[in-house]
């Protein structure tokens, strides 16, 4: 069985309109959800094996956020992942060698969230306090999706993932 934890990247700044979008860095509030989300991952045992990352300053950064790992990962910036459609991340997916468990990616939507909705198969059945109906229906930033995938990487498809968890900052910080 596999792991894979979808993450969008924690809020970032739009206080400069001249910064091209892929050099937007986190603000304050995306640098506290951030955190947040780390705290809930190290409670939750949640270490990947791998991170592939997308190379956008936001992306980076929240990435920063979630170190340092009792477990070091390899850290893979991924270009494809920069606002990749779902096919392009689904792709990036296939690739993961199969000796990889536990995969984290950090990325942008609409690509994740729609990744997360195909991944999950019919939320749409769920009932309306569900994981699955909430991640439908929002992805915001700094989420995280947990799924566990039972087939090889190169073989992952709609509907292929079994959604384990949605958490999102708000939710986290709620319950501290």
């Amino acid at each position: 069985m596999r792991q894979l934890l979808l993450l969008r990247h924690a809020k970032s700044s739009r206080d400069d309109p001249k910064l091209p979008d892929r050099d937007r860095p986190l603000n304050p509030r995306g640098q506290r959800a951030a955190a947040a989300m780390r705290r809930a991952m190290r409670r939750l045992g949640l270490e990947p094996d791998l991170v592939l990352v997308s190379p956008a300053r936001r992306t980076l950064e929240t990435l920063e956020a979630l170190e340092p790992w009792d477990e070091t990962p390899l850290i893979e910036p991924t270009e494809a992942l920069y606002l990749g459609s779902t096919a392009q991340l689904l792709n990036v997916l296939h690739g993961v060698p199969d000796v990889v468990r536990s995969v984290l990616l950090i990325g942008h939507n609409p690509g994740l969230h729609e990744l997360a909705t195909l991944l999950s198969g019919a939320p749409d059945k769920a009932p309306a306090h569900d994981a699955a109906h909430r991640m439908a229906e929002s992805f915001p930033t700094g989420a995280l999706a947990e799924f566990t995938i039972p087939a090889a990487w190169w073989g992952l498809e709609p509907g292929g993932g079994r959604l384990i968890r949605f958490l999102t900052p708000h939710e986290v910080e709620a319950a501290r």
